[in-house]
């Protein structure tokens, strides 16, 4: 049995997938340590994990205005990393340094910048773990930059033009990084360039915890990186769907189901109410998943807002799904083999989304053209073009396929097992 600590922060969509690993790696006979912030104690210990808090923490999860300002399109990715995170780097250091004490092995999230410190001081081998494409920034296959989304139409010009985006990158985040450089400076440790672009990835184990349908491995990744597939986790796994909601999808058509994931659901704006407006131009029954926001005031007798239903129960029932791109719920809506509408917000959703257009499932609405008018011509166009529907299926299966949790585990099992030979 190994002592292995799982860090990451963030919203649900972050959580999740290190749940998932946690759970299978426990299985397995592991003895499993969750380092996140205090939000998610409660959730963490009624699984039966072992807590420690890091920070920062001073942001609650669920406070709207902070959550606004974060999910800017235009500064919402700085705010996080440089503004937030990185402005309580020692703090982040000194909490993960004493929750990793006496283990074996780390398994930290891309945004836990303190753990590649962490792991060096303790002599621990550790692994970087992607959640999204877009955390690989490569020329080869480029990322949807939020500020800049217009730069997406250099897409076909090579990796040559591309690989100049990606110094744009390195360029405008080039001091985002010194408090890295600082600490390790006094910790005596070997200077580094840009840990948010260049020197972020594990020299042991990159896991790319998402489908090769939506990212595969190009010249410019980590070499040692491994594409595991989604390692999914949606709650208890014996939860259902409330009865109230069972029996509203039984009565009638497969239904529209609106949500807006566990973040971008506290800075909703007119999202449901304008949702609500094109699926009555449509005529179609509609699920709103709404959060902690009041449902729309007079919904009519087709349509329900509940707070949350299992995305793995609710999404295979609709006729088409409609969120805002985050990885996780992006995640279930292909496993779900449904047509999506995706409205991004900020960070990797943009590129999430145009990800999924590609590939022929999903089309993407800016989020300041989100009207009902304009939602409804799109959802009309998902509904009625069957290839959308058949990729959809097409897509579905091959994730279906895919074992992201038992991948997941079986690597990190191969880096144990390294260290011990």
């Amino acid at each position: 049995m190994s002592r292995i600590v799982l860090t990451t922060t963030g919203s649900l969509g972050d959580l999740h997938p290190f749940i998932a690993i946690g759970l299978g790696l426990r299985d397995r006979g592991h003895d499993i340590v969750f380092a996140t912030i205090k939000d998610y104690r409660t959730r963490i210990e009624s699984l039966g994990f072992e807590f420690h808090s890091i920070r920062p923490d001073h942001i609650a999860v669920d406070d709207p205005q902070m959550l606004a300002l974060m999910m800017d399109l235009q500064k919402g990715t700085e705010r996080v990393i440089r503004d937030y995170l990185l402005a309580s780097f020692r703090d982040t250091y000194t909490d993960l340094l004493a929750a990793c004490q006496n283990a074996d092995f780390i398994v930290s999230h891309e945004l836990v910048y303190a753990a590649p410190l962490v792991a060096e001081i303790l002599n621990l081998r550790w692994a970087f773990c992607a959640l999204a494409p877009g955390a690989f920034l490569s020329a080869y296959d480029p990322f949807v930059l939020p500020p800049f989304p217009a730069l997406v139409k250099l897409r076909g010009l090579g990796a040559g033009v591309n690989r100049l985006v990606v110094n744009f990158v390195k360029f405008i985040t080039r001091d985002w990084g010194e408090p890295v450089r600082q600490l390790r400076q006094e910790l005596g440790l070997a200077a580094v360039g840009n840990p948010i672009v260049d020197d972020k990835f594990s020299p042991y184990l990159v896991l790319a915890l998402f489908s090769s349908v939506i990212g595969s491995p190009q010249p410019d990744w980590a070499a040692n990186t491994v594409v595991t597939g989604f390692p999914f986790y949606d709650g208890d796994r014996d939860r259902g769907l409330a009865p109230d909601l069972n029996q509203f999808l039984d009565s009638g058509e497969p239904p529209l189901v609106f949500t807006l994931g566990s973040a971008a659901v506290l800075s909703a704006g007119d999202f449901y109410t304008e949702s609500v407006k094109a699926a009555k131009i449509l005529d179609r029954r509609a699920v709103l998943l709404v959060g902690k926001n009041p449902p729309p005031a007079n919904l009519p007798t087709n349509m329900v807002a509940f707070d949350y239903a299992p995305y793995s129960k609710i999404f295979p029932r609709a006729c088409a799904l409609v969120h805002q791109g985050g990885i996780g719920t992006t995640a279930q809506g292909l496993r779900s083999g449904r047509p999506t509408l995706i409205m991004p917000y900020s960070h990797d959703q943009p590129d999430n989304a145009a990800r999924v257009q590609r590939l022929g499932t999903s089309l993407t609405i800016p989020r300041k053209q989100y009207t009902a008018a304009r939602v409804a011509k799109k959802l009309d166009r998902l509904l009625h073009n069957s290839s959308y529907a058949t990729k959809a299926i097409e897509i579905s299966g091959i994730i279906q396929a895919e074992k992201g949790v038992k991948m997941a585990c079986d690597e990190i099992e191969r880096q144990l097992n390294g260290r011990n030979n």
